[in-house]
């Protein structure tokens, strides 16, 4: 049975976010480790909800003294679903200056639950530097929205929170790239921001009835620019043909290695790792990309691909998850990861997609009428012209 477009839009949206909720979460068990380490410590692939990688997870890193694992979602998603808050609020496109406006102000005046704490606090005192950025640059600095971006570190910072964009510009991957790309200039700059709009129009596209994963890849790569073209590029062509990403991790990691400045040891970054360079990537959103591929749309599989691929796999997962929820709906997303999700981290994974949706709708119908507008101006000329 085809589902009314409403109803359509709902179960998209809601697919996108909670997808996107439900890697994250599974994702952040595993991050900042190798493969080889990940299947050491759970006893082979990680293949759902695990417990933390670290056991004392509370000292072993006391920069992030986060617990990850058990179901925890982490600041992607927070990220995500503040910007939503933002949607909700504007009713409208965003740009940068929104994201002074609106999103700053709940960075710092607005406590949630924060899993990976164990209590309610600030966001701003869970997500992670690069991303306290805003808040010293916008808030503290009083910097154009427009440049604030510029001078931080260059990583995924701004690109694993914008799958809303890609919703709100659903069937348009153009326009989710230059909202993004508008957005994401008061956090990144450089390839960080470039992924930023690359990764919106993926969502944007997936969000199409009728899209595939061939045309959510085929719309990333029309609007990639630079290293970030050229890395996705290689990266599919990598995962072309695979059959199982279990047999084709360490291939996908070549195939992004020479675009990635972190290098090898995802936890000691290379003397150059993370600066602006318009023949580098992130290493997130191909490699996202690229599970998507070998899955073959598949969201369990594209997520688990993520998942166990490590590095910065949370985010990873996020994109993958994201790209396979919007191709197929909330129904695609495994309803005992989103109840254990919902759980374990004390927060309806679904809830976000039916607002977001909402929000669509009344960004559709203002769309509709400024396109009247300009046509009707146009029209004018003809007239006057004959």
């Amino acid at each position: 049975m085809t589902l009314p477009v409403q109803d359509m839009l709902v179960a998209k949206s809601t697919g996108a976010l909670a997808g996107a909720a439900v890697g994250d979460a599974l994702g952040g068990a595993a991050e900042g480790n190798t493969p080889e380490a990940i299947q050491r410590r759970y006893g082979g692939f990680i293949d759902g909800i695990v417990p933390p990688f670290l056991e004392d997870w509370r000292n072993a890193r006391p920069i992030a003294p986060y617990h990850k694992g058990d179901g925890h979602i982490t600041d992607d998603t927070l990220m995500t679903t503040a910007l939503v808050d933002v949607y909700d609020t504007v009713r409208d496109h965003l740009d940068a200056h929104a994201i002074a406006e609106h999103l700053v102000p709940l960075l710092i005046g607005d406590k949630r639950w924060i899993p990976e704490l164990e209590s309610e606090a600030l966001l701003l005192h869970r997500v992670f530097l690069a991303e306290k950025w805003l808040v010293a640059r916008l808030h503290y600095g009083h910097i154009d929205p427009r440049e604030a971006g510029v001078g931080n570190i260059v990583n995924c910072g701004a690109t694993m929170y914008v799958a809303p964009i890609g919703i709100v510009n659903a069937g348009n991957p153009e326009a989710a790239y230059a909202e993004a790309i508008d957005v994401a200039g008061a956090h990144q700059s450089s390839y960080g921001r470039e992924a930023a709009g690359v990764y919106a129009a993926a969502v944007a596209e997936a969000m199409r009835p009728g899209a595939d994963v061939d045309s959510v890849v085929e719309s990333a790569l029309r609007l990639a620019k630079d290293g970030t073209k050229k890395a996705i590029a290689a990266v599919a062509e990598a995962a072309t043909g695979m059959t199982d990403w279990r047999a084709g991790l360490a291939d996908l990691r070549r195939a992004v290695a020479p675009f990635d400045t972190v290098g090898p040891d995802y936890r000691a970054p290379a003397m150059d790792a993370r600066i602006p360079s318009r023949t580098k990537a992130i290493e997130e959103l191909p490699i996202a990309l690229g599970m998507l591929i070998a899955a073959g749309g598949d969201y369990r599989e594209a997520v688990l691909g993520a998942v166990n691929y490590g590095r910065d796999s949370d985010s990873i997962a996020v994109m993958a998850g994201s790209i396979a929820g919007a191709l197929g709906g909330a129904g695609a997303v495994p309803a005992e990861w989103i109840t254990g999700v919902s759980e374990g981290s004390r927060i309806d994974v679904t809830a976000t997609g039916p607002v977001i949706a909402a929000v669509a709708r009344d960004v559709w119908a203002a769309d509709t009428e400024r396109a009247a507008r300009v046509a009707k101006a146009r029209n004018e000329y003809a007239g006057a012209a004959a």
